[in-house]
């Protein structure tokens, strides 16, 4: 399970260091791909398995199953951790996530997400402000 925050800096050629914390559970490579609220979400191998046989189960005739597959697979890559614990994030997915120098790395359950800095901090600020409404609509789901 991956949780906690932690901020690292992306060098100019687009690398970054995985949290030492990550790097066991996301396994020597792993998928990367644009993620939901324009930030990067980074799966290890199994949980991406899960999740790409539930995207094909979507019906190919609805027009939004469609869309967010190709969204999803189409900025998908595999990633290798070099000796010194980074990572290569393509121009394409850090022009996405709108990634240039401060990134906040946060644990997510299954998965690791990458965030520029000063847009995590506004969503943090904005959610925390409906946090509790939030938690009372997620009481219908036992949280």
């Amino acid at each position: 399970m991956f949780m906690g925050e932690f901020l690292h800096s992306i060098d100019t050629k687009g690398r970054i260091i995985v949290p030492s914390k990550f790097r066991e559970d996301l396994g020597a490579s792993f998928v990367l791909t644009r993620g939901l609220d324009k930030c990067l979400f980074a799966y290890p191998k199994h949980e991406w398995e899960v999740l790409e046989g539930k995207l094909k189960q979507l019906p190919l005739t609805k027009k939004d199953a469609r869309a967010f597959t190709r969204f999803f697979f189409s900025g998908a890559m595999e990633c290798e951790i070099d000796k010194q614990g980074r990572i290569n994030i393509p121009a394409n997915l850090r022009e996405y996530a709108n990634l240039e120098k401060d990134c906040s790395v946060i644990g997510v359950s299954n998965r690791v997400e990458l965030w520029a800095s000063d847009h995590w901090n506004t969503y943090v600020e904005e959610s925390e402000e409906s946090f509790a409404e939030i938690a009372e609509n997620l009481l219908d789901f036992d949280i």
